[in-house]
């Protein structure tokens, strides 16, 4: 787990060393262990290393190999490169060093573009060749591991995030109205391409990206998300169901346990971790750290959930560790929190997230984390009534965009509105993609390969990456995604959502776990915004830049700040915090 940066040009101009220094040294926080940069004229790729696999200096970054003319700078961890090594020394190939990073490299001389489709992981990466200087960029399946880009005239940038991009300079920093659009109705999810500024863009999950030397691009999806059903699965019981994703399952907890350092797991009391820990633990993991955080309660509602944690640490004797948060000091983690975030981003457990990783990498490198259960096996309240959906697109948007395009219109000034309801025709052309035939199909495919890369799946890795923390999602393994998508709707809707998940943990996590209300990350301070909270707030926005930005109308955000509790979006947000964020983040990052 690392940070990735470069410049490219193309037009014979030398590539900056400066501008990629100055990005780089924004990543340091991702990769605290070492830092290089290799300059080849128009080109220049710069990296930080976050060592976990072969922690020798024989994998430093950016990683030359002077036979094959090949460079590459890498984020991220193939969990079955010692399989593809294998397979490339059957080919002849000759190694220097025992890690991932060269492998890649090797994989990509001997495969092309196909490499990518053999890689089990997250990962982004930029490779020079210098027989053509072409520059070769690619991003995991789920996006995982983020890629930001920025392209003005004959110069492109890249870096793992979108703060590194901005340290270069020389970035058009104005807001993108698709993106703003997006941030206040589709959950303040901005899906790649768009960032919410006009200047940086993403490159997309599932894409690898050949540079040419004059500045053409093209782009391959080398993968996609299919519910179609196979044939030989039709009469598949619940039972060989539960038991084919059970060995799924614990492949991909057993390939998350690859590096040469100590892996812990995060957990929060739910089923979804409570089954990492137990797979680890059923393996005879031994001394396995586990991790749990919680907050004061406000407002009658309690702000942890150790009673659970505590049970499943205590069941399978790990040795568990426990962070309470007083709400002064959360307060205090808040400029900290946003400065980490890539993006804005509303949800309230960013800052559990930041202050747990805080703790946790003064322990250990690596974590495994539950993200993505929900998106992948109907966990959400939204997915029961798609089941049965005749219109998809509207029954989506109404369970969860935030407001609708009219609504919008009474709460951007009309500069900032985008000139269509460009969220809602997001959504329709996802819906209408093939291999997703049935409307549960179709709502679990955009949020497990959209929603989830741009809000839970970034969050997890800007938070714990501000640290130098790895996170792993086995939930996320594409073979297990893959399976799942092809269980039966009703076996993943039973028992209130995520029924076959369930099954499966019934094997072996206690009952208590499993059978009580859904939880989540409680932030109960930052729910109900009142006291220094909402001053925090209120300064943001109406401070001089916001007041020049004019982004909201102003008798809205009064509206929002005489009683932020009567303005609660769909999905239980706050309006007030949602528009409070986007502006607290463009001052952090001097926008």
């Amino acid at each position: 787990m690392c940070g990735i940066a470069g410049e490219l040009t193309f037009d014979g101009s030398l590539a900056s060393t400066d501008s990629v220094n100055a990005m780089v040294g924004c990543l340091a926080p991702r990769g605290p262990d070492s830092a290089g940069i290799v300059s080849r004229g128009r080109v220049v790729l710069g990296h930080r290393r976050l060592k976990i696999i072969d922690l020798s200096d024989r994998s430093e970054q950016p990683m030359v190999d002077s036979e094959l003319g090949l460079t590459i700078v890498f984020n991220g961890c193939i969990y079955n490169y010692p399989e593809l090594r294998s397979d490339l020394e059957s080919k002849g190939y000759r190694f220097f060093s025992s890690g991932d990073t060269e492998v890649i490299l090797k994989a990509w001389h001997a495969w092309g573009t196909d490499c990518v489709k053999r890689f089990k992981g997250m990962f982004a990466f930029a490779i020079l060749e210098r027989g053509t200087g072409r520059v070769i960029l690619a991003r995991d399946r789920f996006g995982i591991k983020p890629l930001y880009i920025n392209r003005s005239g004959r110069r492109l940038r890249f870096a793992s995030s979108l703060p590194a991009i901005l340290a270069a300079g020389d970035v058009d920093t104005s807001i993108d109205t698709t993106g703003l659009h997006h941030y206040m109705t589709f959950h303040a999810v901005v899906p790649a391409p768009w960032t919410i500024l006009r200047g940086v863009n993403k490159l997309p999950p599932a894409t690898i990206r050949v540079i040419e030397a004059n500045g053409d691009e093209k782009d391959e999806v080398y993968w996609r998300l299919s519910f179609d059903r196979q044939a030989d699965e039709a009469a598949m019981s619940a039972v060989e169901w539960r038991d084919a994703i059970m060995n799924a399952l614990v492949t991909a907890v057993d390939r998350r346990m690859v590096a040469d350092v100590p892996v812990g797991v995060l957990l929060s009391g739910g089923v979804d971790s409570s089954l990492i820990v137990a797979l680890l633990a059923k393996a005879g993991q031994q001394k396995l750290m586990t991790f749990s955080i919680g907050f004061e309660e406000a407002h009658g509602e309690k702000g942890d959930e150790f009673v659970y944690s505590d049970l499943i640490a205590s069941h399978f004797g790990t040795d568990h560790n426990k962070l309470f948060i007083p709400s002064r000091q959360l307060l205090d983690a808040l400029p900290g929190t946003i400065e980490a975030m890539s993006e804005p981003m509303v949800s309230y457990d960013n800052v559990g997230f930041y202050l747990l990783s805080r703790e946790v990498s003064r322990h250990i490198k690596v974590v495994q984390s539950g993200q993505g259960a929900d998106e992948v096996f109907a966990g959400y309240h939204w997915y029961p009534p798609m089941q049965g959906s005749n219109d998809p697109l509207t029954d989506y948007s109404n369970a969860f965009f935030d407001r609708s395009h009219a609504t919008l219109a009474g709460q951007l000034a009309p500069n900032w509105l985008a000139e269509s309801d460009v969220s809602t025709a997001f959504v329709e052309e996802q819906f209408a993609q093939a291999n997703a035939d049935g409307p549960l199909d179709k709502a679990l495919r955009l949020d497990s390969t959209i929603m989830l890369v741009d809000d839970p799946v970034k969050r997890v890795d800007n938070m714990t990456m501000a640290w130098g923390l790895e996170a792993r999602v086995p939930f996320l393994d594409h073979d297990l995604v893959e399976l799942a998508a092809r269980v039966p709707d009703e076996l993943k809707l039973r028992d209130g959502g995520k029924g076959i998940l369930k099954d499966v943990a019934r094997k072996i996590v206690p009952h208590e776990v499993i059978d009580r209300k859904k939880g989540y990350f409680p932030v109960p301070a930052l729910k109900y915004l009142d006291g220094p909270y909402l001053e925090l707030v209120r300064d943001a926005l109406s401070s001089q830049s916001a007041r020049e930005r004019g982004l909201f109308q102003s008798t809205w955000l009064d509206k929002l700040l005489a009683n932020p509790k009567d303005h609660i979006t769909r999905l239980r947000g706050s309006e007030l915090w949602q528009a409070g964020l986007l502006e607290l983040w463009l001052q952090q990052h001097r926008i």
